[in-house]
């Protein structure tokens, strides 16, 4: 979550966290060092380009959280850009930063924050003397009026009674409950109105140490450069200690079906089910998997569902990764008269790929896809930087070659027995956000147990 506008990149694209594609050494390969406290420090020159991008990791967020203390890191995140000791104007702050061809951006996930802006490359020590003052000297003031500002953002996750009807948290929450890994990224209105400055002071410094941050840049800039300006703005920071997950739960035995009343037009649905963490070896065939259903209009969720027999306007398939968990998640929204029919459909659509080699043809088209998809990156600093700074700091850094010699070695088999093992009564988990109450849920659950998953 973030008060700020979110720029069109996340650690985590839909092709995994974003790639290459002619990949190779060369254009678009990392360089890593770390400063004596311990920051690590990514550089991905990109010569042929004219714009740069910085990003500032931290391993902290609503999963490094106790549920007393739940949304201090977005509310810290916030409380970022009300200043600091060198920029005590927030306005002058942003001017100075957008002068020099920038957006100061920054959001909060479950398992990570980053601190984020586009630059002209002749810019990187006025970015990083501004970001870098944020980090290590932030005022945190205006509590009560940052506060208020994000108990309207949360407004769009709750229904007019304070009901939570965002269907991802009701998701996680099913998946991961009792875990911090359930817990809303924003916390709670309650929670939220109780977190005062003991709390997010703590919580500063805890997380925002050298070990527990990764700056990443791309563009063309020097390595040496990168370095220099680096220990100049945030070496001083203190080197601290990583963060330590907490272990997930084990998936829970299905199937589950949840239904949140809510009186809208629409129903909105959320099916997930396990899927493994990036480093697994069967998480390759969860992304072929993943275009198969969703990658454009001639794969099989918008052709068999929406072009071919109009129950819904969009159903998209995806994947949520962790360190140490994952989630498969097929979701969208319909006429609640056409529910039942979607969720049939949509489980015949995964029931098929556990039954049915696919093709050849196909096959070979997504691979190419992901790799062609992987080659745009290199046009994006944005890109390059989700990539290796998010690689870094969650402890699964991977070369771009790397990536596409495992996606290219999936196999129709490989397909197969991955669909078997996930697409299950047993790991179905699925939310309803809309009109319809219990004789809405328990249609929706005689589709699921009629369907011809194992």
């Amino acid at each position: 979550m973030s008060r700020r506008p979110r720029a069109r990149w996340s650690a985590t694209s839909a092709a995994g966290r974003g790639g290459s594609g002619s990949p190779g050494r060369g254009w678009g390969d990392a360089r890593r060092q770390v400063l004596d406290n311990g920051l690590r420090v990514v550089t991905v020159p990109t010569p042929g380009l004219h714009s740069a991008m910085v990003a500032l990791y931290v391993r902290a967020g609503s999963r490094h959280e106790s549920a007393a203390v739940n949304g201090v890191s977005h509310f810290l995140e916030h409380l970022f850009f009300r200043g600091s000791a060198g920029f005590p104007d927030s306005v002058a702050m942003n001017a100075l930063v957008e002068a020099a061809g920038g957006s100061l951006n920054g959001i909060t996930a479950r398992d990570h924050g980053c601190y984020y802006t586009p630059l002209h490359p002749g810019e990187l020590d006025t970015v990083l003397s501004v970001v870098g003052d944020l980090i290590r000297r932030p005022l945190l003031r205006d509590l009560d009026v940052e506060r208020e500002v994000i108990l309207e953002e949360i407004l769009d996750e709750v229904d007019a009674e304070g009901r939570d009807i965002d269907a991802d948290n009701l998701l996680k929450r099913m998946a991961f409950a009792g875990h911090p890994l359930s817990f809303k990224i924003g916390g709670t209105p309650r929670i939220l109105k109780r977190l005062g400055l003991p709390e997010v002071r703590a919580h500063l410094r805890r997380f925002y140490v050298g070990e527990n941050l990764v700056l990443a840049v791309a563009g063309p800039l020097r390595e040496a450069h990168v370095l220099e300006a680096a220990r100049r703005h945030l070496g001083a920071l203190p080197r601290g200690r990583r963060s330590v997950d907490l272990p997930p739960p084990a998936w829970p035995r299905g199937p589950r079906v949840q239904l949140t009343p809510h009186d809208d037009a629409q129903a909105e649905l959320s099916i997930g089910f396990p899927c493994p963490p990036e480093p697994h070896p069967d998480y390759p065939v969860h992304m072929v998997i993943r275009r198969i259903l969703d990658d454009g209009l001639s794969s099989r969720l918008p052709f068999e569902v929406v072009e071919k027999r109009g129950l819904a306007y969009s159903l998209h398939a995806g994947i949520d990764t962790f360190s140490d968990a994952g989630m498969f998640v097929v979701d969208g929204a319909c006429n609640p008269r056409k529910l039942t029919r979607v969720v049939e459909a949509v489980l015949e659509v995964l029931a098929d790929l556990a039954v049915r080699p696919v093709g050849e043809e196909e096959l070979s088209r997504v691979l190419r896809r992901h790799r062609t998809t992987l080659a745009f990156s290199l046009d994006s600093p944005a890109e390059l930087v989700g990539w290796h700074g998010s690689g870094e700091l969650l402890g699964a850094p991977e070369s771009f070659e790397g990536r596409c010699r495992r996606v290219e070695a999936v196999t129709a088999a490989d397909v197969q027995r991955v669909a078997r093992q996930t697409f299950t009564r047993r790991n179905l988990l699925a939310v309803v956000v809309g009109p319809g109450g219990e004789a809405a849920r328990r249609r929706v659950e005689r589709a699921v147990l009629a369907s011809d998953l194992g």
